[in-house]
């Protein structure tokens, strides 16, 4: 006996809802279902929430809130509008694995400060499995303390001031003869410049220009669904990964055939530090250093000074008060550049530079692994889950922050509320160039207020949200000298 085909298309369209049902339920079949029958001795139960459709999770509402209407702080409104604010914590399935999302102060500690959620990054043959944002233990702290040294302590910086300053002063004068500029794209290249001198002693140039466009694939694929295909953000940035790769062992190489052990910038020092058997970083260690320590500093530098030149621009009684401490700063220095001993004396510039990297929200959440199940205030957290710390909830939560998404550096004459204030990360983790951020953007600020003025020319520009916020015009402006 036949079927005709009309039956076959009302078999099939009837199907529909029973299709998009199991695929709905699919991984909370798999993942949630195994852990109810288990059970708990004490009762404590997985946190609210849903896993979504098998490998995409609920990555569809992700990008529906973060790249279509660009209302990310819906993403989390919208679950605690359906399942309450409860302990802070929702199961969702994102970035290829089950997750459990914190945006709480209280558990977003407890994440940051325990040793059974260690930092995971979900693309981590992007950033580099031997790279300090991916090893742990005494191979971590190794590498942390000889980076920190170098970057973020008080002499480092008193070295960098007088490194990074020449370039800032030339772009800015650069800036000022074009007359018309995009933020972004200005503050990205001399950032870069600036960078790849620190990192590996390059001068600018065509080969610091190639891998400035290669960073900026990289970065676009970190938080990109692990899909390795071509055309997708992460197929694209292991293309770009690989480039770099080959770029720097060819300037390791150069190094290695000096005659004698120098230190002139990251990399050398990264070539000669070694463990307790005296055993030195391996090529691939360097170079996946110098790759994640890159993109940390590239990414977070550039974001923020193209936000300072925004928020300047729409805040000018904010721009008045920046301009009148930095112009008694630079009576006093007769033409000389400032010092990071400066920099710590200017208190309004270093509150305009914390507002500025709070609403910047350079990274809107932090990943993490669950190294054994937890249970935390009657909730259980799985083993080998993911976590998703989401520190841009702290950022921009009325009950933490008066008016959140207003620039108002006078918020900082006080400290924020324990735990609201995350930017940078926290524990054993906590970015390890935040004061190297802090110093570059506050040197900035000086040279922008007292010598430039400048105008947005789309004031009302959209926003885009990944991989990093920014105004879809990367903030043009007209820019000039006073």
């Amino acid at each position: 006996m036949e079927i005709s085909l009309g039956v076959w298309v009302a078999l099939v369209l009837g199907g529909l809802p029973f299709w998009g049902l199991l695929l709905w339920w699919w991984n909370e079949f798999w993942y949630v279902l195994p852990l109810k029958l288990r059970g708990s001795s004490t009762g404590a139960k997985l946190p609210p929430g849903h896993l979504g459709f098998p490998f995409l999770g609920e990555m569809h509402s992700f990008l529906w809130y973060f790249k279509i209407v660009c209302r990310p702080d819906e993403f989390i409104n919208a679950k605690r509008a359906k399942y309450g604010d409860g302990v802070g914590m929702y199961r969702t399935h994102m970035f290829g694995k089950p997750s459990i999302i914190t945006c709480l102060p209280e558990i977003n500690k407890l994440v940051f400060q325990s040793e059974n959620f260690p930092l995971n990054w979900p693309n981590v043959d992007i950033v580099g499995s031997s790279s300090l944002v991916a090893v742990h233990g005494s191979s971590h702290a190794r590498l942390r303390s000889y980076v920190v040294n170098v970057i973020n302590k008080p002499d480092a910086l008193r070295r960098i001031a007088g490194l990074v300053q020449p370039r800032i002063v030339a772009a800015l004068e650069s800036w000022a003869l074009k007359g018309r500029i995009k933020a972004y794209d200005e503050s990205k290249k001399v950032t870069f410049e600036n960078i790849g001198k620190l990192f590996v002693s390059l001068e600018p140039g065509p080969l610091l220009d190639t891998i400035d466009k290669l960073f900026e694939g990289v970065v676009k694929g970190i938080r990109a669904q692990p899909f390795n295909v071509p055309g997708s953000a992460y197929h694209h940035a292991l293309q770009c990964r690989r480039k770099l790769e080959a770029i720097f062992r060819v300037e390791l190489e150069k190094k290695k055939i000096r005659k004698e052990a120098v230190t002139t910038d990251l990399m050398d020092g990264l070539m000669q530090i070694t463990d307790d058997e005296g055993d030195k970083l391996s090529d691939k260690e360097v170079i996946d250093n110098i790759v994640s320590l890159v993109i940390a500093g590239y990414a977070s530098t550039a974001l923020s000074a193209m936000w300072a030149i925004f928020y300047l621009a729409k805040y000018p009684n904010v721009f008045k008060k920046l301009r009148e401490e930095n112009m008694i700063v630079s009576q006093n220095k007769n033409g000389e550049f400032i010092t990071s001993d400066d920099v710590s004396k200017m208190k309004y510039t270093n509150k305009v530079v914390e507002e500025i990297i709070r609403l910047a929200n350079i990274a809107a959440f932090v990943f993490r692994s669950v190294t054994k199940e937890i249970e935390y205030k009657g909730y259980i957290i799985p083993k080998n889950w993911n976590m998703l710390v989401w520190v841009r909830y702290l950022h921009t939560n009325s009950e933490h922050f008066d008016d959140p998404m207003c620039f108002k550096p006078d918020r900082w004459n006080n400290p924020a509320k324990p735990g609201t204030y995350q930017v940078f990360g926290g524990g054993s983790r906590i970015c390890a160039g935040n004061m190297l951020v802090r110093l570059q953007l506050a040197i900035l600020l000086h040279h922008l207020s007292v010598g430039y003025e400048w105008k947005l020319l789309n004031p009302d520009a959209c926003m885009n949200y990944l991989p990093h916020p920014r105004p879809v015009d990367n903030v043009e402006v007209t820019f000039g000298k006073i």
